[in-house]
């Protein structure tokens, strides 16, 4: 064993010459211009089956494993590669004495790369298969040469995707071999595949059982590096996937963070789905994991037009997918600083020309035209992150998260809001027009991606008030109501007409508006305030803000969890609310009913709570 030890230790060989390869593929794809290649090169082609029949149809000489080992196929072919031969080819330590005189004496030959596709076994499991198929779906051969290969990495190559083929070719053309670092990192990509392929076999065994949970075995690929986590002492940080499934984006351009692709994700999902609720075309804007603001493509009034200052030309020039950012973006202008946005639908020249104007970190959407994309890049001198998602993107039906060295999972929350959940209306007023149906969907599926608690308030297809994160649901709603008063009185003439100086800058300019509605100036803040404006305003007293806000009617509420108590519907009615929905669930459900009813409100039971944390 000594010996052994030392020849492993003492040989580490970089570039190592491929004589002879062995084959057993269930995805062909690329392999017949891979061995081509190989052939080219001079390589001895053993391969089984169907890949055999592959190459030979291709015109390529191909000896088979059966004519190579002496033994026949057998067992229903079960067994065919599991032979001293084939795996003493593969692990045999070369340069070693003993190995070497062990190998000549049993007819052995040293083989120096394998390339295999394990069964698919996890595809058969997702066509619904019965059981039995299903095991016999589970490869021994494939991952047994897998790992021979692997743990021989010194001097045997293992090859386990078509997407691994073409740096193999570059580096055979350019070296004349394979290299020890390319060698080391397909034999670390093998046995993560190994791993993840018993996982999903233990996973899916254990299931068929009427026992515990079964040990879950996650394996996940190292995409890219972040600069660093939540906070800058967090590092090391980095982006991973989970091995064979990829990420939902690709980053076209900019450096995400942490915190920008949690933003991302969230906000992705709420656009696909508002998309998918609705028709129209939607769009997010999230700040620290939480919508600021989110909306669907309804035309602007003449009034929003001027609050939002959508001058002529560009309230002509407005795609769906750029008045829905629109939208999104104007719910809550000052949270929206420094946003992360999400579109659903393709990201057009007029959607770009609007984003160029806002500050901004990033975006995510499906596709972009040429003439976005570049206006884009140029965003924020080239840092301006863009992502692309993933078309059919699978996320899988669980999710798991550690905190604290403890890993929770949990099935993904795939329930999509629809008109379907706003059909059990239990207060006295029945009618949900279509505009209300589709408010009620909107705030829906908003809150359903805030912090919890959440409340979230909706008109015209937009948010108009996001309340996250509060331990009590009243607060929520007071929180989301002071959002809502305000996006309501940036319409009241006296704010419409602020007379601003040439150069006052335009979030300086949604910024100045807010504070002239709340009013709560410091003398030294006043003063800066003040400079702001060619002549100083008038202050817009209580009684201006009461007697505009009593006109506000139409508005939707909807809740992540049930409502306690009345006192958020009481609150609520001084908002001009009209239409709630919420779980139900409440041993209150009938006080606050009753208290929808004294206020003329239709209320409907979604039965479904919408946690978020």
């Amino acid at each position: 064993m000594a010996h052994i030890l030392s020849a492993v230790e003492g040989t580490q060989v970089d570039v190592v010459p491929v004589r002879r390869a062995l084959i057993s593929v269930s995805d062909k794809t690329g392999i017949v211009d891979f061995c081509q290649f190989l052939a080219k090169q001079g390589v001895e082609l053993i391969s089984t089956g169907g890949t055999a029949k592959a190459l030979r149809d291709a015109g390529l000489t191909v000896m088979d494993v059966a004519e190579y080992t002496g033994a026949e196929e057998c067992l229903d072919g079960r067994v065919k590669t599991l032979h001293p031969k084939v795996h003493g080819g593969l692990l045999a330590v070369r340069g070693n004495k003993l190995h070497e005189e062990q190998m000549q004496k049993q007819g052995m030959k040293p083989i120096d790369m394998t390339i295999l596709n394990l069964y698919p076994f996890e595809q058969t499991v997702a066509k619904g298969a019965e059981f039995g198929q299903c095991v016999e779906n589970i490869d021994i051969g494939g991952p047994s040469m897998l790992r021979s290969t692997a743990k021989n990495h010194s001097f045997t190559c293992i090859v386990t995707s078509p997407e691994q083929y073409g740096a193999i070719q570059e580096e055979i053309t350019a070296k004349g071999g394979t290299t020890l670092a390319l060698r080391k990192k397909l034999a670390a990509q093998a046995f993560a595949l190994s791993a993840a392929y018993d996982s999903a076999i233990a996973s899916w065994f254990a299931g068929q059982l009427d026992t515990d949970a079964p040990i879950v075995t996650r394996v996940y690929k190292p995409e890219f590096p972040l600069k660093y986590g939540c906070n800058p002492h967090q590092k090391p940080a980095q982006i991973s996937s989970r091995l064979g499934a990829g990420l939902p984006f690709t980053v076209k351009n900019g450096v995400p963070g942490y915190i920008n692709l949690l933003d991302a994700a969230n906000a992705w999902q709420l656009v696909q789905e508002l998309k998918q609720a609705t028709g129209l075309a939607a769009a997010a804007s999230f700040k620290h994991v939480s919508p600021a603001g989110a909306a669907v493509a309804v035309p602007l009034t003449d009034v929003e037009c001027e609050a939002y200052e959508v001058t002529p030309d560009i309230r002509d020039s407005l795609t769906p997918v750029a008045l829905a950012y629109l939208r999104a973006r104007n719910a809550d202008p000052m949270c929206s600083f420094g946003d992360f946005s999400a579109v659903s639908d393709q990201v057009d020249e007029a959607t770009a020309k609007y984003l160029k104007k806002e500050v901004s970190d990033g975006i995510v959407a499906p596709s972009y035209t040429p003439e976005a994309l570049e206006i884009l890049k140029a965003k924020k001198g080239g840092k301006f992150i863009i992502l692309e998602a993933t078309p059919n993107y699978n996320p899988g039906d669980m999710e798991y998260r550690e905190v604290y060295g403890m890993t929770f999972s949990q099935k993904r929350n795939d329930v999509i809001i629809g008109k379907d959940h706003m059909n059990q209306v239990v207060t006295s007023k029945k009618d949900l027009d279509e505009a209300a149906i589709r408010d009620l969907i909107v705030a829906s599926i908003c809150i359903k991606y805030t912090q919890s608690n959440s409340v979230g308030f909706s008109k015209d297809g937009m948010m108009v008030g996001v309340g996250a994160g509060q331990q009590s649901r009243v607060d929520c709603v007071k929180l989301a109501g002071r959002k809502v008063e305000t996006w309501y009185l940036r319409q009241h003439p006296k704010v419409l007409g602020l007379p601003f100086k040439s150069d006052v800058k335009r979030q300086d300019r949604v910024n100045a508006r807010v504070r002239y509605i709340e009013g709560d100036f410091t003398e030294e803040e006043k003063v800066r305030w003040e400079a702001q404006f060619t002549t100083v305003p008038e202050p817009l007293t209580e009684q201006e803000k009461a007697e505009f806000l009593s006109n506000s009617k139409g508005i939707s509420i909807s809740s992540d969890a049930f409502f306690p108590f009345r006192d958020s519907i009481d609150h609520a009615s001084k908002l001009g609310v009209s239409y709630v929905a919420q779980p139900g669930g409440s041993v209150q459900d009938d006080q606050v009913t009753e208290a929808c009813n004294e206020y003329g409100m239709a209320m409907c039971f979604t039965g479904v709570r919408l946690f978020h944390h």
